[in-house]
Order: structure tokens, then C-alpha cells, then sequence
């Protein structure tokens, strides 16, 4: 089964979007902040990552440039989504190295959508 690690401090956020990607049959994992992330893809690294970018601790940004640093998680498939929308949030977003960027609020089913299509892209290769 397709994991998804989902990291947002914000509970509500994550538990809306643990529950539809649960609904579309992902086994999905949640932290809440960015050490938490490091931590949980190191013990058991998915498939897939959700990455807000205001976190306590660690931002997304920071998490993501450390991912993309170790050869084990350097192609490892990660969305942010945040509520950060200027151009250079984006900029920043995708120079950290996310393969894609979805801007609160959201429609859940574009970030379905969004979740396929990177996982597609990422088997085919």
C-alpha cells in the first residue's frame, strides 16, 4: 500500500487531509512539525510527502533542503502545501527542492489530484 506522510501543525489541516487520502485508499502517517518529519521518514520512509512551510521547530523549506540532501530521501516525492502565496513563498518553495506547491485553502481534490500524478510520475521512473 501507498504511503503518505502528512506533516502540518495545524491538527485540523492535517486530519482533513489525512482523511481524504485515507478515503482514496493511501495508508497515510501525520506529524506536526518538522523535526517529527525527519524523524518518521527515517524510521519508515513513504512513499509520498504533505509539507506545510510555517511550522514550529523546522520549516518546510528547511525540512525539504535536508530530504534532498541525503541520497535515501534526495527523490523521495513532496507537495507543499501552505498558506504561503507570494511569488518568491513559491520560488522558495520549489529552489528547496518540492516537486510541487498547493496553496491554502485548498480543494482537497486537487490535492488528490496532485498526490497521483506526482506518484505516477515518480513509479515511472
Amino acid at each position: 500500500m501507498t504511503t503518505i506522510l502528512v506533516v502540518d501543525d495545524d491538527a485540523d489541516i492535517r486530519d482533513l487531509v489525512a482523511f481524504k487520502l485515507q478515503m482514496s485508499g493511501y495508508e497515510v502517517d501525520t506529524v506536526g512539525d518538522g523535526p517529527a518529519a525527519l524523524s518518521a521518514i527515517a524510521d519508515n520512509q513513504p512513499d509520498l510527502v504533505v509539507l506545510d512551510v510555517m511550522m514550529p521547530g523546522m520549516s518546510g523549506y528547511d525540512v525539504c533542503r535536508r530530504l534532498r540532501e541525503e541520497p535515501a530521501t534526495r527523490h523521495l516525492p513532496i507537495i507543499m502545501l501552505t498558506a504561503r502565496a507570494q511569488d518568491r513563498d513559491v520560488d522558495s518553495g520549489f529552489s528547496s527542492g518540492a516537486d510541487d506547491y498547493v496553496v491554502k485553502p485548498f480543494n482537497p481534490q486537487e490535492l488528490l489530484r496532485r498526490v497521483s500524478a506526482l506518484l505516477g510520475r515518480a513509479r515511472r521512473q
